[in-house]
């Protein structure tokens, strides 16, 4: 397959703050449970991840304070712009992030929301250190 046939990932929208505000040490890809008028939105590229962060809960991962505004042409079936969001890993995985997260000074950050070649929106998440302001 030629390099011009491949598909790939396109940014959705990035977490500019968490390169400026953490130290990332590493990444990881996650899958993110949406409700059908949150797709559309995020696929126009207006949701925002200032502020976002992650948590392990009974053994799953929720995203917090992600906002995507209601769907402008949405009904009575829109969507609540700031509610909690599953995100979708292996069980493994989880409890590798929950175990860097219970770690002092460590913390799970949202740093983009992407489209991966299936098609799919994808989180990047990011263990991440916090910088001190003279950093």
């Amino acid at each position: 397959m030629s390099e011009s046939n491949k598909k790939k990932s396109v940014n959705l929208t990035v977490n500019r703050r968490a390169k400026h505000d953490y130290f990332i040490l590493e990444t990881h890809e996650a899958g993110i449970q949406l409700v059908g008028t949150e797709v559309k939105v995020v696929r126009n590229g207006e949701a925002g991840l200032s502020g976002a962060w992650i948590n392990v809960e009974k053994g799953e991962l929720f995203l917090h304070q992600v906002t995507i505004p209601p769907y402008a042409f949405g009904n009575r079936f829109n969507h609540d712009s700031l509610r909690t969001r599953r995100l979708l890993m292996h069980k493994r995985e989880i409890r590798k992030l929950q175990a860097a997260s219970e770690q002092k000074g460590l913390s799970l950050i949202p740093l983009r929301l992407y489209l991966n070649p299936k098609g799919r929106v994808k989180v990047e998440i990011g263990v991440c250190r916090g910088k001190a302001q003279h950093d």
